[in-house]
């Protein structure tokens, strides 16, 4: 046995947060968290007059629409996205005035201004195009100072950071049973032992958390899914951030009861009903509610929304099925997160929207009785048809085109899961290869086109 390099925990890839962003709001309230901890850890904490954040990249282009100075704060307050109310973090930063004071984590009261956190989108960094720097001094002019701690933090994709020191986020470094590095290496351990691919991610998860503990965390992670869309679901409005976006969800959902309550109709509702799901994690997402990363919050739409149709409209449908369908969706996702990108910033749209599509056709095609290599077709398949797809929202805003691609990538991977289901799993190309393509594809792709919002349709949609 060795350590598994590929394989990240569900219940780490899977995490419970707020939106609007994984990258640009989750991210950035871990690393504020990790500085102010760090504070305190080394006995500085109340020597601390002023603390400033400057933002690089695509968290200085667009940090202001993903809500990332709030963020920021909420984090040096020792906030934590998955237990916060999301409401403490909404206004932590926009809504400051002269005079106003933070309590860091500890107690530590400090002057705070909205000056303090500084955009930098012309600068990138090396590590990552989404980075942020911390400084804290002891006085409260930081002139001819030298900081009592300076660090910088890179916010990786799907909520995941990594110091600028470090080479690799960090991820569960435990023994397991069946590593694997490659979708080439995942089949051949499914060969070889006899499993599917949930069977292969169970054993190594329960290296890393045991079955009890896996087991809840798994539907924790699927009931707060569940709470998202049902919220979604019932909640009307327009969005906040400016753009005057209408919920559409919960009249959506209105139209198809409606329909669905009428005698002898024959008109399947199934893929309406799956956009709909899709809407209501996405709406909630861009109003800053409670999600659940999947693998990003951009994209947080599209495993919940198949989860729900699996449920709802597959015969013999049930929770332990879901623990499948979560397990092997995990299996496909660290693939893609250790040999591409989940990130936006980093891949574009096709490294969130393009690896959550992935993700979940896989997962139901395994629910629906797929053989692993019809799973592994389905997750290519899926990708593949996401490849090249830039991320250019419109006012840095998680809403204009994120809200309905979630919808259209979830009709994406039923289609793919029940295509790859009448093969034999027998492919051209396989999910190795069209990951390394869509890593190479990011690479190759202008920066413009990654979530900085100054190409695509982030510069061709007039805001009214």
């Amino acid at each position: 046995m060795k350590t598994v390099t590929a394989y990240v925990s569900a219940l780490d890839l899977f995490s419970i947060g707020i939106g609007p962003s994984s990258s640009h709001t989750v991210g950035p309230m871990r690393a504020a968290r990790v500085f102010a901890e760090n504070l305190a850890a080394t006995g500085r904490l109340n020597q601390v007059a002023r603390i400033r954040c400057s933002l690089f990249g695509s968290l200085g282009s667009t940090g202001l629409g993903h809500g990332t100075p709030d963020a920021v704060l909420a984090g040096l307050t020792g906030l934590r996205p998955e237990t916060c109310d999301p409401d403490e973090v909404r206004a932590a930063w926009s809504g400051l005035s002269d005079g106003d004071t933070l309590t860091l984590l500890g107690g530590q009261t400090i002057p705070i201004s909205v000056n303090d956190v500084r955009f930098e989108p012309r600068i990138r960094l090396p590590g990552h195009p989404n980075a942020l720097t911390l400084t804290a001094w002891a006085t409260d002019s930081e002139a001819d100072a030298v900081p009592l701690l300076e660090e910088t933090f890179y916010s990786i994709g799907g909520g995941f950071i990594r110091r600028g020191t470090e080479r690799s986020s960090a991820q569960t470094r435990v023994t397991q049973p069946l590593p694997y590095d490659s979708s080439a290496q995942l089949l051949a351990l499914c060969d070889a032992h006899d499993l599917s691919i949930c069977e292969v991610a169970r054993r190594n998860e329960e290296a890393i958390n045991g079955a009890a503990a896996l087991d809840a965390g798994l539907d924790a992670i699927w009931d707060a899914m569940h709470t998202c869309v049902e919220a979604g679901l019932t909640t009307t409005g327009v969005l906040p951030g400016g753009l005057k976006v209408k919920r559409r969800a919960a009249a959506v959902r209105l139209r198809l009861e409606e329909y669905d309550g009428l005698p002898l109709h024959d008109r399947d509702t199934s893929t309406e009903w799956l956009h709909a799901f899709a809407l209501a994690v996405n709406e909630e997402n861009a109003a800053g509610g409670r999600v659940v990363t999947a693998p990003t919050n951009g994209a947080a739409g599209i495993i919940p929304a198949v989860g729900h149709y699996y449920l709802r409209f597959v015969p013999g449908a049930d929770a332990a099925g879901i623990r499948r369908y979560l397990l092997t969706a995990v299996a496909i996702g660290s693939l893609v997160k250790a040999n591409a990108s989940i990130s936006g910033a980093e891949g574009g749209c096709q490294a969130e929207v393009g690896a959550a599509c992935a993700m979940a056709s896989g997962a139901l095609c395994a629910v629906l009785g797929g053989t692993p290599r019809q799973v592994e077709n389905a997750a290519e398949i899926a990708m593949e048809h996401h490849l090249g797809l830039t991320c250019d929202p419109v006012g840095g805003l998680v809403q204009v085109p994120c809200i309905e691609r979630n919808a259209i990538a979830s009709s994406t991977a039923v289609s793919a899961a029940r295509l790859a289901l009448h093969g034999d799993g027998t492919h051209l190309v396989s999910l190795d290869t069209v990951i390394e393509t869509m890593r190479q594809t990011g690479l190759d792709m202008m920066t413009k086109y990654k979530e900085t919002s100054k190409g695509g349709l982030a510069v061709n949609v007039i805001e009214c």
